[in-house]
């Protein structure tokens, strides 16, 4: 992979790489950014999410919700969403990577690590001790990018999860209780 260029920084090799915080106008990108990534990881038919819920999740005030823009000669090409969580071992937030997109067309000129290197920014500037994110078993070229990084999957873990119809009857027994 090319040295990546400073971000913003046209340079006769490179194009000019720049990270913005997401607005409210980019509700529609950020959607078709996700459903680009869904259909790359072959589940388009299970994004629900809608320009309202991404401009609700990620804009109304007090959101712990956000999202990076990366562009690439100045076009949209990326993004990053994030949310900040919080560890009890460490006493401190971390930033969960929800997801993390560059159109494959704009692969290879260091968006994708431009836009995690600004999040490291973030992360470094409010304090936080991690960063953390989940990758598809079978997405090998992601593994080898954030291997890269210095990154390293968590060994022992197993991500679970509770889906709708879960939480609606779990919270059933509270209701009767």
């Amino acid at each position: 992979m090319p040295p990546t260029p400073t971000p913003g920084t046209p340079t006769p090799n490179f194009p000019s790489i720049t990270v913005r915080p997401a607005v409210e106008a980019d509700a529609p990108l950020i959607l078709a950014l996700v459903r680009e990534l869904a259909d790359y990881e072959q589940g388009l038919d299970q994004v629900e999410a809608t320009e309202a819920l991404i401009r609700g999740a990620l804009f109304a005030p007090g959101s712990t919700t956000h999202a990076l823009i990366g562009e690439i000669d100045g076009r949209p090409q990326g993004c990053a969403v994030y949310f900040y969580n919080f560890s009890t071992w460490v006493g401190r937030q971390g930033i969960y990577l929800e997801d993390l997109f560059v159109r494959p067309a704009a692969r290879g000129h260091g968006l994708g690590k431009t836009l995690l290197a600004h999040l490291a920014a973030i992360a470094q500037a409010k304090g936080c001790k991690r960063i953390d994110w989940m990758v598809l078993n079978w997405n090998t070229p992601a593994h080898g990018f954030y291997r890269t990084l210095g990154a390293a999957p968590l060994d022992g873990w197993t991500v679970w999860r509770l889906p709708e119809a879960g939480i609606a009857s779990l919270a059933a027994g509270v209701a009767r209780a």
